[in-house]
């Protein structure tokens, strides 16, 4: 009677096939988590935290002041007479757990606001996302 099992050099070859399997997928996927992270934030910036600034602005006549920021979004500023919140569940993070920038009027936007993340750097550089950026 004989047993089936694997021999050395069967597992030794199915070892080194999904080395070489990970060594083609690895580097395709580096860098894709920090693309993704600004995929987040733009999403973020264009729509999830915009509709709920456009909402604020529907119920109030204006988006909330610099000061009052998106904070406003969350409980009621004493500006306010309609607020109909809050607009938001939780306070707004970036993708890296930094809060969102918000300036109203804005510097770019001049008729209602600016709203960005300093990205990954946590400072104002060229990998910022801002809703004034042109895909």
């Amino acid at each position: 009677m004989r047993k089936k099992a694997f021999t050395l050099v069967e597992l030794m070859l199915v070892v080194i096939i999904i080395g070489i399997l990970v060594a083609m997928v690895v580097p395709r996927m580096a860098g894709r988590s920090e693309q993704a992270r600004e995929g987040v934030a733009k999403a973020d910036v264009d729509l999830n935290i915009a509709t709920a600034l456009k909402l604020y602005e529907l119920d109030n006549g204006a988006f909330p002041t610099t000061d009052e920021g998106l904070n406003a979004l969350l409980s009621a500023p004493s500006s306010t007479t309609n607020w109909r919140g809050p607009y938001l569940e939780k306070k707004p993070l970036d993708p890296w757990g930094r809060p969102y920038q918000y300036k109203s009027p804005g510097t770019h936007r001049t008729h209602d606001y600016d709203l960005f993340s300093f990205g990954r750097d946590g400072v104002e550089s060229s990998d910022d996302v801002g809703n004034w950026e042109q895909e």
